[in-house]
């Protein structure tokens, strides 16, 4: 999967590293102080370690994604950050539904989107866990970084 989202997913290329999401976009970087990160310290200490898998691989338009499951918790979990920030909504506001997700590939081109599929669904199921979130923060040249880490419930 890493060498599909080297070549197709402009944020493997920023420096991100594989993910799943659970607010995006968030707050401008320079607007985050003191407050919030501990106002989100406190909100991640009281999660559980997430351990789901990555069980179908799937797509939005113009992208292919891996499904985890279970999704609710991950799904729940977004929904306590936006009630604490509601002034920025899951995507912007642009879709109503929150779908969970880990994305390998960003194209215009579907025999692209085709062929990451083709690739990537016969190593599913993909065991994985969270143990923490990450703020990532937007660093010089474009380049992305984990600007604070917050560990899970232990």
């Amino acid at each position: 999967m890493g060498a599909w989202r080297d070549r197709y997913d402009p944020a493997a290329r920023m420096g991100v590293p594989a993910h799943v999401t659970l607010l995006y976009p968030f707050l401008p970087p320079a607007r985050i102080d003191s407050v919030d990160v501990d106002r989100l310290a406190g909100l991640f200490a009281a999660v559980p370690p997430q351990r789901f898998h990555l069980v179908a691989v799937r797509r939005f338009p113009g992208v292919v994604y891996l499904a985890p499951e279970p999704a609710e918790a991950i799904r729940e979990l977004t929904v306590s950050i936006w009630t604490l920030y509601p002034e920025v909504p899951p995507y912007g506001g642009t879709f109503s539904e929150i779908v969970p997700h880990l994305t390998v590939a960003q194209t215009d081109d579907p025999a692209t989107l085709e062929e990451v599929e083709s690739a990537v669904a016969p190593g599913l199921p993909i065991a994985a866990s969270a143990d923490e979130a990450w703020l990532m923060v937007e660093g010089t040249e474009g380049r992305w970084r984990v600007g604070h880490r917050f560990p899970f419930l232990k």
